[in-house]
């Protein structure tokens, strides 16, 4: 007995909705794969599910851009607008710049290098040597700035310790003085007493 004919329509129960999507999105892949291999066609499938998960299939020689573009070329349909044209090329202008800068990188690390000519050769060469000038240049200059910076953490230094040698003199100099003066102040108090009276002596 064969199986009955499903009526297509929107399936309401959530859960079997969702395994049919899941098998006939399989099935449909599968039939985009074969047509693509058998028949060598180039195919593009974009498949958006109800809960906005996206499945993709392209063939192994085309890119969904290629597919889109050669649509909008044969339809004259517009899919996007100057703007994002303007945006795509861009993006492809700064990976070429990307992949241009990561193989100069290379070839000034000593990579890669094996197809350049000599004249590609001495480029690099010239580039590193003024790159060497240039750190070399720097490391001098870092180097008079330390100097520099020693000298007048010296010379601090050395005014310092004549300040602190200055009031060290100063400092004892009073110290002689205040000796002194108790002194002379003992001296007199001990005369004082003796000295006859002169006006008893009239």
């Amino acid at each position: 007995m064969g199986r009955g004919k499903i009526q297509i329509k929107r399936i309401e129960n959530v859960n079997n909705r969702q395994v049919t999507y899941s098998k006939r999105k399989r099935g449909i892949i599968k039939k985009a794969q074969e047509i693509s291999v058998l028949c060598d066609a180039h195919v593009s499938l974009v498949i958006f599910s109800t809960a906005g998960k996206m499945d993709v299939f392209c063939s192994p020689r085309a890119t969904v851009d290629q597919i889109l573009s050669r649509y909008q070329q044969n339809t004259g349909n517009q899919l996007w607008d100057a703007k994002h044209e303007y945006l795509k090329q861009e993006v492809e202008r700064i990976k070429k710049e990307n992949d241009r800068l990561r193989i100069k990188l290379r070839q000034l690390k000593g990579e890669d290098i094996a197809s350049l000519n000599h004249l590609e050769l001495d480029e690099i060469e010239c580039t590193l040597e003024d790159g060497l000038a240039n750190i070399r240049k720097k490391q001098m200059d870092c180097w008079k700035i330390h100097k520099k910076q020693i000298r007048a953490m010296e010379e601090d230094n050395q005014s310092l310790a004549w300040s602190l040698h200055q009031m060290g003199v100063e400092d004892d100099t009073k110290g002689i003085m205040r000796e002194y003066l108790q002194r002379d102040s003992s001296f007199a108090f001990h005369v004082q007493p003796v000295q006859p009276n002169l006006q008893q002596m009239k």
